[in-house]
């Protein structure tokens, strides 16, 4: 069966995580970046061709099956709209977008273009995560009564400077660069957020970033549920803590560790969650630690979707969702500093 063919727009440190993946199930037959060096780099180092134009990738490239979007989150949505029109289909890393709107054109934009459009949730595969999801949905708890995020890491003013990240154009907000993936778990497990309440303040980076670096969100689900997000990037030296208690008629558990990679407690009524396989370490970029590394896991089923063996791991409309999500605890944060 004909190999899926790549072009991977971005080639920093998400990127190069990318093109290890993308020749793991694929090929690699393109990159860009605006900054030469980065994009010459990956270029050679896979045999693919090298651009610092995403128009002339998209004008030039004949044989690319699927564009991977790496790029900063402002640029996401036009990046992938662009690449989309041109008939290709998109992996985009998170956020899909820092708007609501632009998520819509985007999913606008695949259905027009009758192409696919991935969007990346990879906490969604640590062992712990897809167990307790799977409990869920076989009513194993009952009716969920309350849920607990906790978001405790380190983000110093190293990992903003000389960057994008930090910047409200281009990053868009802490909830949007280093905790969407957990705020996808809050849609996916529990359901629709309904209202929110929320402070957030800048304690730390007031010199280095353009919002908050700490947050506490009350949230109020559809299905009757209520919840809490307390989340900072000011743990001191290093992360300390990514964890989700949810607590059911049925059964209480949490999932734990730094990256929602261990089961810290279970008590369930008449079931127990065994045999949980060993997951994939937390992707690391030298300096700090992001979440769980499962791209290994979004590629293979991205390829699985496109010859037909397989359903998407996490549409765009449920990435969608954790965008709105996060747009309407800002827009209802009252800022305290």
């Amino acid at each position: 069966m004909k190999s899926i063919n790549f072009a991977l727009i971005g080639c920093g440190r998400i990127g190069q995580r990318h093109a290890e993946h993308i020749t793991n199930n694929g090929v690699l037959k393109a990159v860009c970046d605006i900054e030469n060096d980065k994009a010459v780099k990956l270029g050679h180092q896979y045999n693919a061709n090298v651009y610092h134009s995403l128009e002339d990738l998209l004008t030039q490239e004949k044989q690319v099956d699927v564009v991977s979007i790496c790029t900063p989150n402002g640029l996401h949505a036009q990046h992938s709209i662009l690449s989309l029109n041109s008939g290709y289909h998109v992996l985009c890393e998170k956020p899909l977008a820092i708007s609501v709107q632009d998520c819509g054109e985007m999913i606008k934009a695949a259905e027009r273009a009758n192409k696919r459009l991935f969007a990346i949730k990879q906490n969604r595969f640590n062992p712990p995560v897809a167990a307790v999801k799977k409990a869920i949905d076989m009513n194993k708890l009952g009716k969920v009564l309350s849920i607990q995020l906790s978001c405790f890491w380190n983000r110093n003013t190293d990992y903003y400077l000389n960057s994008w990240k930090g910047t409200k154009l281009l990053d868009g907000g802490t909830l949007y660069t280093q905790f969407s993936h957990f705020i996808d778990l809050l849609y996916w497990m529990i359901g629709d957020v309904k209202q929110v309440k929320a402070f957030i303040g800048n304690y730390t980076h007031q010199n280095t970033i353009e919002f908050e670096d700490t947050g506490v969100v009350i949230l109020e689900f559809y299905n009757g549920a209520i919840g809490t997000i307390n989340y900072t990037v000011n743990s001191y030296e290093k992360n300390m803590e990514g964890s989700l208690t949810i607590f059911g008629e049925k059964g209480t558990v949490k999932i734990g560790g730094q990256y929602l990679n261990e089961l810290e407690y279970q008590n369930i009524e008449g079931f127990r969650i065994t045999d949980l396989p060993q997951g994939n370490t937390a992707n690391n970029y030298g300096t700090y630690v992001g979440s769980m590394s499962n791209h290994d896991k979004i590629y293979e089923n991205l390829v699985e979707v496109l010859r037909g063996n397989g359903s998407i791991s996490t549409n765009a409309f449920e990435a969608l969702k954790t965008v709105e999500i996060i747009d309407k605890i800002y827009s209802e944060a009252i800022t305290i500093r």
